[in-house]
């Protein structure tokens, strides 16, 4: 009779590389937390792009509420899409045992959120500049 290489879950050892176990229901937990995180995030994406283009009061350069609004609104929708395969592949990894897969969303939020700040800061000193 031979020993079972992988040791139980409640001692506290990772499993083999390659073995598809069930991983600790606490990191599935915190997957799932994250996703739902992402999804948040998406959801306030959205919405406020949403907002910006039909709320805010136009600029005096055309479709400036649009160069603002549509990134957003774009992003929130990919950051939805991505964060499933995301936590798809981050379950996967912890039932084989093996480390986490990097993430591009954090960069890529961050750069759409910084690119919509530069076209509103641009916009609204453009637009101080022709009220004078």
């Amino acid at each position: 009779m031979t020993a079972d290489p992988t040791p139980p879950p409640e001692s506290g050892a990772t499993p083999a590389r390659g073995t598809d176990r069930a991983p600790d229901v606490r990191f599935s937990f915190a997957n799932e937390r994250t996703f739902l995180a992402w999804n948040r995030t998406s959801l306030a994406m959205v919405t406020a792009g949403l907002a910006i283009t039909q709320l805010l009061p136009p600029f005096k350069v055309p479709g400036g509420r649009r160069m603002i609004g549509l990134p957003l609104i774009a992003m929130g929708t990919l950051v939805a899409i991505v964060s499933f395969f995301q936590w798809q592949r981050n379950e996967r990894a912890m039932r084989k045992g093996e480390p986490l897969p990097t993430s591009v969303l954090p960069a890529l939020v961050a750069a759409v959120v910084a690119l919509s700040a530069v076209i509103a800061l641009v916009l609204v000193v453009a637009e101080g500049g022709a009220n004078k």
